[in-house]
């Protein structure tokens, strides 16, 4: 499975940051029985690594994800632990090489044509435009398709249920990322089935 078709596995890629490692089976768990099966856990917390292994022993049906890479050690760390692709903020050389000596794919975080043009120099035509609401949003997206068409975008950053449609309906963008699917109360109180249902809605979001 190419990283183009593991976003276009499900409309939202929920971006989760465990805060105690016996949330990260059930909450693997709600998410692909709402329908959304591509989880990116991040490293903002030190639970990330331990949960990606958790899920991927246990929830066979998820498809994991890293996110917040941000130095090249992580990625083999990751790899090992079963994610299968890997998402950061930002593009440097150390990150390109971190990606291609792994063989973990990298969707990376962009916010300029610049940064845009960089990427794709590098081999990198699946991008995360990021923090999409603050870089510009669906103008920015809408400016770039013209000029730089082959590029498609995983937008995150500000982006809520509300607002997901008019992302998902841009030509250049196979799905969002959002955090409203994991909300930190339902979290920490053990409230799956409110996940599960978020996780519904947004698995019924498509593109136009």
């Amino acid at each position: 499975m190419t990283l183009l078709d593991i976003m276009r596995v499900s409309p939202v890629i929920p971006v989760i940051a465990i805060d105690s490692i016996d949330q990260a089976v059930p909450l693997a768990r709600a998410l692909v029985a709402g329908g959304i099966r591509v989880l990116e856990v991040t490293l903002r917390t030190e639970h990330g690594i331990p949960a990606i292994r958790a899920m991927a022993e246990q929830v066979p049906d998820a498809i994991l994800g890293v996110g917040t890479l941000t130095l090249p050690e992580e990625f083999a760390a990751a790899r090992d632990a079963g994610a299968v692709f890997g998402v950061s903020p930002g593009l440097t050389p150390a990150l390109i090489d971190a990606a291609r000596h792994s063989g973990l794919p990298l969707l990376p975080g962009v916010m300029t044509p610049s940064e845009v043009m960089a990427a794709r120099e590098a081999g990198f035509h699946q991008l995360k435009l990021f923090p999409a609401v603050p870089a510009g949003g669906l103008g920015m997206l809408n400016a770039i398709a013209g000029p730089l068409p082959d590029v498609m975008f995983c937008p995150t950053g500000g982006i809520s249920q509300e607002t997901a449609p008019q992302f998902l309906a841009c030509k250049n963008v196979a799905c969002v990322g959002g955090s409203w699917l994991t909300p930190k109360n339902a979290m920490q109180s053990g409230d799956w089935q409110q996940i599960t249902e978020l996780a519904r809605a947004a698995s019924a979001l498509r593109q136009a």
